[in-house]
C-alpha cells in the first residue's frame, strides 16, 4: 500500500510538472511570436513553391472547419488499438514528393494554436474516442506534414496534446508522431519521453518517417523526397541513442515506369537494409533498434503527376497480391510490419490499389496487421 502511495505522489506530482510546463508555454504566444508576419508570407511561397516544383495542381482546403481535426480513425495493430489523428494545420513546408497530395487536406496559411487546441479537445470529447479510450494501446498523431516542425504546428498543441493523452488513455503504451527527420531536435524529444512515460502505464516515444523508397534515384530524383541514406542513418542514430522507437513508411511501386516486380524489388531492398541499421546502429551490447515498416501501396492521387500518368497509361497502382509478396519478404527479419490499406479517399477514380474482387484479400491483410501471421501472406501468393 505504501509503495502504490508513493507511486501515486510520484505521477501526481511528474503531471503537475507538465502542467506548469504547459502553462509557462501557453502563455509565451501572449508575449512573444516566434513568426513574424514576414515568416508567415516566407512559409506561404515555401509551400507554393513546393506544390509547382512538384508539377501538384489541386487547391487547398480552405474551407475546413478549423476547430476539428481532419481525420480520426481506430485501426487495429500487434501493439493493440490504435488511434490515428490527422490534425488540421498549415500544409507541410516541402509539398514537393511525387505522388502526395495530402498538403491538399490542409491550409496554406497558419492555423492558430488555440484552434489546434479546440481540435484536441474535439478528439478527447468524441464519444467513440472516450467509449475506448482504455483500450487504446497506442497513439499516432499527424498533420499530413510534420508534428515536430513548430512553424506549421504549435508546440503549445503538442504539449497539450501529451497532457491530454495522459489523463484520457491510461494504457497507452506507444505515442507515434509523424515527421520529416530535418524538423528533429533531440532536446525537444528528450522533454516529450519524459512527458509522455509520466501517464499512467510506460508509454514509448515512437517517431514515424517517411523513408519512401530504397532506391536513392527513385527517392530522391523522381519522388523529389530530399532525404540521403547519409542524413537517414545519422537520424537512426539519434533515435537510438535514445532508445525511441522508430516507424518507417515505404511506399510500393510509386513512380510512373516502375514494373510491379521492381516495386517489389525494392520493398526487398528497403526490409534488407532497415534490418542492418536496427542492428548497426546500437552498440554491440545493446539491443537493436526498434524498427516497424509501414508499407503504404501507392494509389493515384487527385492533382499530381501521378494521376496523369494513369490517365495517360504509364502508370498502375500496384495490386494486392504483389503487396503480400513483398512484405512476405519480411518475415524472420527484427522489423514489424503494417500494411496501409486506405487510400483516404484521395484517389482519383480506377486510381486506388483496391480493386474490385479484392474484400477477402484485404481481410486477410488486416489479419496480418494485427497478428504478424506470414502464412497469412503466404497463403495470398500461393
Amino acid at each position: 500500500m505504501e509503495k502504490m502511495g508513493e507511486r501515486s505522489m510520484r505521477r501526481h506530482e511528474a503531471l503537475l510538472t507538465v502542467i506548469n510546463l504547459y502553462i509557462i508555454v501557453f502563455t509565451v504566444p501572449f508575449f512573444y511570436s516566434p513568426l513574424t508576419m514576414r515568416d508567415s508570407a516566407s512559409i506561404v511561397r515555401q509551400i507554393s513553391l513546393g506544390c509547382s516544383e512538384g508539377g501538384k495542381t489541386f487547391e487547398f482546403d480552405e474551407q475546413h472547419d478549423r476547430t476539428k481535426p481532419i481525420r480520426t480513425w481506430f485501426q487495429e495493430s500487434t501493439d493493440g488499438l490504435v488511434l490515428f489523428i490527422v490534425f488540421y494545420s498549415q500544409a507541410c513546408r516541402w509539398s514537393r514528393c511525387l505522388g502526395c497530395n495530402l498538403p491538399s487536406t490542409c491550409s496554406q496559411f497558419p492555423v492558430n494554436y488555440r484552434d489546434i487546441l479546440k481540435q484536441i479537445d474535439a478528439v478527447i470529447a468524441d464519444p467513440e474516442v472516450q467509449e475506448k479510450r482504455w483500450n487504446v494501446r497506442k497513439l499516432i498523431v499527424s498533420n499530413n506534414g510534420s508534428i515536430l516542425d513548430q512553424t506549421t504546428f504549435s508546440s503549445t498543441a503538442l504539449i497539450y496534446l501529451v497532457l491530454q493523452a495522459n489523463l484520457h488513455f491510461p494504457n497507452l503504451s506507444v505515442f507515434s508522431i509523424e515527421t520529416r527527420v530535418e524538423y528533429v531536435e533531440v532536446e525537444e524529444l528528450e522533454f516529450l519521453a519524459r512527458a509522455i512515460g509520466e501517464g499512467d502505464s510506460p508509454t514509448e516515444l515512437e517517431l514515424a518517417v517517411g523513408f519512401e523508397a530504397f532506391d536513392d534515384r527513385i527517392r530522391n530524383d523522381v519522388m523529389k523526397k530530399g532525404l540521403s541514406k547519409r542524413v537517414f542513418e545519422t537520424f537512426v542514430e539519434k533515435v537510438a541513442r535514445y532508445r525511441f522507437r522508430l516507424k518507417c513508411y515505404l511506399m510500393q511501386k510509386p513512380v510512373p515506369g516502375m514494373t510491379d516486380e521492381e516495386g517489389v524489388r525494392d520493398i526487398h531492398d528497403a526490409i534488407d537494409y532497415l534490418s542492418t541499421l536496427s542492428k548497426t546502429c546500437t552498440a554491440a551490447d545493446e539491443p537493436p533498434v526498434r524498427i516497424g515498416i509501414h508499407v503504404n501501396p501507392t494509389y493515384a492521387a487527385k492533382g499530381t503527376l501521378l494521376e496523369k500518368a494513369l490517365r495517360n497509361g504509364t502508370y498502375a497502382p500496384p495490386n494486392l497480391h504483389d503487396v503480400a509478396r513483398a512484405v512476405l519478404y519480411a518475415e524472420g527479419s527484427p522489423l514489424s510490419v503494417f500494411i496501409g490499406l486506405s487510400d483516404e479517399d484521395l484517389a482519383i477514380p480506377n486510381g486506388s490499389f483496391i480493386r474490385a474482387g479484392d474484400e477477402e484479400i484485404l481481410k486477410e491483410l488486416e489479419a496480418f496487421n494485427r497478428t504478424q501471421n506470414y502464412n497469412l501472406l503466404r497463403a495470398i501468393t500461393t
